[in-house]
């Protein structure tokens, strides 16, 4: 087993090249001995194509090993991005539905700043549409082999151009030698999932990995019914050659669970176990289209948020005569993201306030009558059926000097997503986990006279084309510079029918190119020790959404595209007991916008951001170990029509992560390896305005893992020890009510092992 918890554990540099984005060989770690540090390496992917050290690269990467992922024991893919200095994640949503956050970047909501990859391409070249970011359409488990997540750097000109976060999963594959693992795990909120994986050679250089899970529960907080169900199926085939390797895949997904909304916060019957949803209210019927003219049909909210669909793809790295390399990289993604919650619309109040006789109302499903002291709060029925699929390809040909690389290559993708909408539909509920809906409430009864609703149906296309040059020189023994360029055409055709009456509302041809740089200098004082400077500028193309939100600006003239300014400097070291990483940054965002919910008017913006980022990891060799990583950084809205001068929302000014790691041999042979997590995060506010403030919060979580033999592996951990209260956001859609969502409550959970 690894014996070390160290949470960059391979670094992985991704440089300006296809490769750099995604061109990941078959090296992994190197252990010295059992105690040792991993030694961390560069795979293939500079503009040279060798393996580097990760102290001699020029912009900020983290990696996180198989091991890392089991003794973090996310709850999520956004679970995990927590651990990533320089990221701050909202995973309280639940599998799905996350916000992500990098560098100060500023943001409403979502990730629109974050791109997923599997191995090296993006799995939906849209970073963010409304109701999916990249981390609802990945689902871990044990077919991965680690992950790695660049800031910044060479990103705006490699992948999608995503200038702020790339993180990137690597898949098993499979060796000379056949060997897998069946896991069985469950929980105290009544988890079931069983995992495999199996990898051998089916014939000569020819190599396999198969693998997924299935599993089912009622959910971190219980609904009263099995909320959270799904499986998935991997495979992952890879062919050996003379000069290079071919790779395919295929990962079907259908995985979904309860979209945990922001709670009342001034009730005192709420705390981190609230959940709307529950048995008297997952079916409810909604009206949707034009006015003297809406269809009734009745929905099934228990689906929640999820991903049904299917990525498949592959690569072919070629090595070449006369130093040249080329790597071809394919990926296909289609499916159903589909959303169905129960969204609060205000502040909670006493049923008195609102029922018809000012007194009582009764249950619709029980017939209980409530009396009027009895807490009541609007919920609407949003529903969101959201169809998508991408292709993309990239291509690059690098050519190898004495003392320096080239790199030329072709990016392409096309995307669409079919969007049908019925958002609204309000109505009072009681306030307790699955409170049921009244009678005896005008806007109960009679939907026309209960508030906002907003009803489309869109359909979008994109493509994106781009043309990408890297080089990079030895200038000395000690001194590398690099630079790369992209040129980027980006196209879209949308149309939306608001109201769901069949008339176009908007319509949206859209041809934009735009150009990216960057520029880096890495210097060694000497061969474990050095640093890096770095420029770019990059953009966020718009997507359908930014059209639909944005469509008065477009049509005065507005191209929509954020452009994002980055400066960085970075330090390295590396010694045999420990290594540090730190990184300063700046960066500015023109053009970002922030809708707080749809139809309403959008706040165009500029944004700055200045911090450090640091990753510590320290190691002894009687198998003690801990990483330090944190991020301290200041914000700012520069420009804005009413919130100029005040900081950016939900983005803390400081955060800390403290993970040791001890292992220890029992006297009855077997192992074991305790090990904890302790996060400390600051004060942020809920909205630009500046006006609600999220308190800061500790959070710490403990667990330990039992070699019982070679094949046995016991693992235990509980997340939240002390059941922290905490709030990771406040109400999105209406900043000022007393909603607010929890961070997941005290978990324990429990795993059993078998490797072959």
């Amino acid at each position: 087993m690894t014996t070390n918890f160290k949470l960059s554990t391979i670094a992985i540099v991704v440089a300006l090249s296809c490769q750099a984005s995604s061109s990941f060989a078959a090296e992994k770690t190197e252990k010295k001995n059992k105690n040792a540090k991993i030694e961390t390496i560069v795979v293939t992917g500079t503009f040279s194509g060798k393996t580097v050290a990760k102290e001699e690269a020029s912009f900020a990467i983290s990696s996180f090993s198989e091991d890392d992922i089991k003794k973090l024991a996310p709850k999520s893919t956004a679970d995990l991005f927590k651990a990533i200095p320089g990221v701050w994640s909202e995973s309280s949503g639940g599998v799905s539905g996350a916000n992500v956050f990098v560098r100060g970047f500023p943001g409403g909501g979502d990730a629109p700043f974050l791109t997923v990859q599997l191995q090296g391409a993006p799995i939906f070249p849209p970073p963010t549409l409304s109701f999916l970011e990249n981390s609802t359409l990945f689902r871990l488990d044990e077919t991965i082999e680690f992950m790695e997540a660049l800031r910044g750097g060479p990103n705006p000109v490699v992948s999608n151009g995503q200038p702020g976060l790339t993180t990137n999963f690597l898949l098993k594959e499979g060796s000379e030698e056949q060997e897998g693992l069946i896991k069985y795990s469950t929980s105290d909120y009544g988890l079931q999932r069983v995992d495999g994986v199996i990898s051998g050679s089916l014939a000569d250089d020819l190599f396999f990995m198969v693998g997924g899970y299935v599993k089912s529960s009622p959910g971190i907080r219980d609904a009263g019914f099995n909320a959270e169900e799904g499986h998935q199926f991997t495979v992952n085939m890879t062919k050996k050659l003379d000069n290079g390797k071919i790779n395919l895949y295929t990962r079907q997904t259908d995985d979904h669970g309860v979209w945990y909304l922001p709670s009342p916060l001034n009730v005192n019957t709420v705390d981190n176990q609230y959940t709307q949803i529950g048995t008297n209210n997952r079916q409810a019927t909604i009206q949707y289209g034009p006015e003297g003219n809406k269809t009734t049909e009745t929905i099934d909210f228990g689906k929640g948020r999820g991903w049904n669909g299917s990525v498949s793809g592959g690569s072919i790295n070629l090595t070449l005569d006369n130093g040249w390399d080329l790597v071809d990289r394919f990926i296909y993604t289609k499916g159903d993201a589909d959303t169905y919650g129960l969204v609060p619309n205000g502040d909670a109040t006493e049923l008195s306030s609102v029922a018809d006789s000012g007194d009582t109302a009764f249950g619709v499903v029980t017939g209980k009558e409530y009396d009027g002291s009895t807490i009541v709060q609007q919920i609407g029925r949003w529903v969101v059926k959201k169809e998508i699929a991408a292709f993309t390809n990239d291509l690059a040909l690098t050519k190898t000097f004495d003392k320096g690389t080239f790199t030329a290559g072709y990016y392409h993708s096309t995307f669409e997503a079919k969007d049908w909408w019925a958002l609204g539909n309000q109505a009072y509920h009681v306030v307790e986990s699955g409170g049921e809906m009244l009678t005896g409430i005008d806007c109960n009864d009679n939907q026309d006279s209960c508030g906002w609703n907003y009803d489309i149906n869109s359909i979008g296309d994109g493509s994106t084309d781009a043309l990408y040059f890297a080089a990079s020189y030895e200038l000395t023994d000690a001194l590398t510079l690099d630079a790369g360029v992209r040129n980027e055409n980006h196209q879209i055709e949308y149309t939306v029918d608001e109201g769901l009456d069949g008339a176009i509302t908007k319509s949206v041809s859209y041809d934009e190119t735009e150009l990216a740089w960057t520029v880096g200098a890495n210097l060694m004082f000497t061969k474990k020790q050095g640093v890096f400077a770095r420029i770019s500028e990059g953009s966020k193309m718009p997507f359908f959404d930014d059209f639909r939100d944005n469509f008065d600006a477009y049509q005065g003239g507005e191209d929509l595209i954020k452009a994002v300014s980055q400066f960085e400097l970075g330090y390295k070291l590396s010694t045999d007991n420990y290594e540090l990483y730190a990184t300063a940054f700046f960066n500015e965002v023109k053009g970002d916008t922030f809708v707080a919910q749809p139809g309403d008017p959008a706040e165009i913006l500029t944004n700055e951001a200045y911090g450090v980022e640091v990753d510590f990891n320290y190691y002894t060799d009687n198998g003690f170990s801990v990483n330090l990583n944190s991020t301290v950084q200041e914000t700012e809205i520069t420009e804005s029509p009413n919130n100029q001068g005040n900081e950016a929302q939900r983005q803390p000014s400081w955060q800390i992560r403290m993970t040791p790691s001890y292992d220890i041999e029992l006297s009855n042979g077997m192992e074991a390896t305790l090990y904890g997590t302790l996060s400390a995060v600051g004060d942020r506010f809920a909205n630009n305005e500046n006006t609600v403030i999220l308190e800061g919060y500790e959070k710490i979580d403990l667990g330990m893992i039992l070699n019982i033999s070679d094949e046995v592996q016991l693992q235990v951990s509980v997340s939240n020890l002390t059941d922290e209260n905490a709030i990771t956001e406040g109400d999105p859609r209406d900043s000022l009510s007393s909603n607010g969502r929890y961070i997941l409550p005290r978990t324990f959970d429990l795993s059993v092992s078998y490797q072959f």
